[in-house]
């Protein structure tokens, strides 16, 4: 069996709090490889296109604030 086989079978016995603390640990490492991910493709610059971009539409004027587009919402 293999290791992720036994953590499905050993969820399915957890109580409901325990089902939410692995669901919260879960999350957070997640979190952590988005973050790791993100930071990766940064220094490899793949990421800098897209401020490029960003910054061109900003000095462009053809952005808006974050507020008014929160309030669009």
């Amino acid at each position: 069996m293999s290791t992720v086989a036994e953590i499905k079978s050993a969820i399915k016995v957890l109580k409901p709090q325990e089902i939410r603390e692995v669901g919260h640990l879960l999350d957070e490492l997640r979190e952590d490889l988005w973050d790791q991910q993100i930071d990766a493709d940064a220094k490899a610059g793949r990421l800098d296109q897209l401020a490029e971009k960003a910054l061109a539409d900003y000095r462009a004027g053809s952005t808006k604030p974050l507020d008014e587009i929160l309030d669009e919402r």
